[in-house]
């Protein structure tokens, strides 16, 4: 991967946006027609992006979305998990 733009997905329904996020360095939602949103802070570099990106991702696929937990329960056990 040359830059941060390059960043693909593995799925065509996850979509990647590169903002000024302030402090926050990545965030995610699930969109109302199912689809997901990574959003990865302009500010990071590359690499920050890529670690960012990964870990989002596996939020996505690990279906966290559905989970009946607070975000810093499921934070939690995605650290324990090694998924950042």
């Amino acid at each position: 991967m040359e830059t941060s733009r390059e960043m693909e997905t593995l799925r065509e329904d996850i979509f990647v946006h590169f903002i000024d996020l302030g402090s926050v360095r990545a965030a995610s939602t699930k969109n109302e027609d199912g689809s997901y949103s990574i959003f990865l802070n302009t500010k990071l570099s590359v690499e920050q992006q890529e670690k960012e990106y990964l870990h989002e991702l596996g939020h996505i696929l690990g279906n966290d979305f559905e989970k009946d937990m607070d975000v810093d329960r499921i934070e939690h056990y995605a650290h324990l998990m090694n998924r950042n």
